[in-house]
């Protein structure tokens, strides 16, 4: 198995298991604490909640993945959108991981104080709400808008002019992270709610881009493309910026080595 085919493979396994871990955590293990107030002053299923932080933590390692895994290829079509979509997944994954100690705080504060017979009730169910909030926000701001960003348009843009994959499946980032980051925005200023049929919709292309390009790098890796062949890169050599406008560097011509001729 060549380099890129690798590559490819490994990468695409990343974006499965950003799917793999993100669905479960947010539907199934955190529901206990994200959707009942009263869970920090009740018995809790706690084993489940920290399930769905450890998936979570796995999440945040897979999004660095993807970035990681992809830059040494794509850097040969634009080193600086490469740059600026590994730094996006960093950011992306630092704002899941204070999500999850927001959550871990609930669980800690209901192991540690529910029980205890002179804890103040409204006090608790206070701190309980004001953690889960700052979760939700996270994840707005993490996988929401942030993702939309990177995985959308910057990645989106990638592939589409390296043509690593068919052009078509990477319309679906190029219109879909757009539409995520609207729709994070209009979450922002109150529009309508995080969990609405609104939000929904906007996030299926994203969604349908993300799960389509693991599985097609994990099925056919990349699509023969000339930045494969074009090794110049790794010697320090010219790379496909210039089509943003950023300028090329050129190779400096070579001294000559005849001595200009006397009269």
């Amino acid at each position: 198995m060549n380099s890129p085919r690798r590559t490819a493979r490994i990468a695409g396994w990343f974006f499965i298991a950003t799917f793999v871990t993100s669905i479960p955590a947010a539907f199934y293990f955190y529901e206990p604490v994200l959707e009942h107030a009263d869970y920090i002053v009740g018995a809790g299923a706690d084993t489940r909640v920290a399930v769905g932080a450890f998936l979570e933590v796995l999440l945040a390692i897979a999004n660095i993945g993807t970035a990681v895994v992809l830059f040494p290829i794509i850097r040969r079509q634009s080193e600086a959108i490469s740059l600026g979509y590994v730094a996006a997944r960093v950011v992306e994954s630092t704002i899941i991981a204070v999500g999850i100690v927001s959550v871990l705080s609930v669980l800690t504060l209901q192991q540690d104080l529910a029980a205890a017979t002179d804890t103040d009730r409204a006090s608790l169910l206070t701190a309980g709400r004001s953690l889960v909030a700052f979760h939700d926000w996270t994840f707005l701001l993490g996988p929401g808008l942030i993702a939309g960003l990177a995985n959308g348009l910057m990645l989106g843009y990638l592939m589409y002019r390296s043509g690593l994959v068919p052009r078509g499946m990477t319309l679906l980032g190029l219109i879909g992270g757009p539409l995520v980051f609207a729709s994070g925005i209009a979450v922002l200023l109150g529009a309508y709610d995080q969990v609405s049929a609104w939000s929904a919709i906007a996030t299926i292309p994203e969604f349908a881009w993300e799960l389509s390009l693991g599985i097609y790098l994990v099925v056919k890796g990349f699509r023969p493309a000339p930045i494969l062949a074009d090794n110049r890169t790794e010697s320090g050599g010219r790379h496909r910026d210039g089509e943003l406008g950023i300028p090329v560097p050129r190779a400096s011509a070579a001294p000559s080595t005849q001595s200009a001729e006397r009269p």
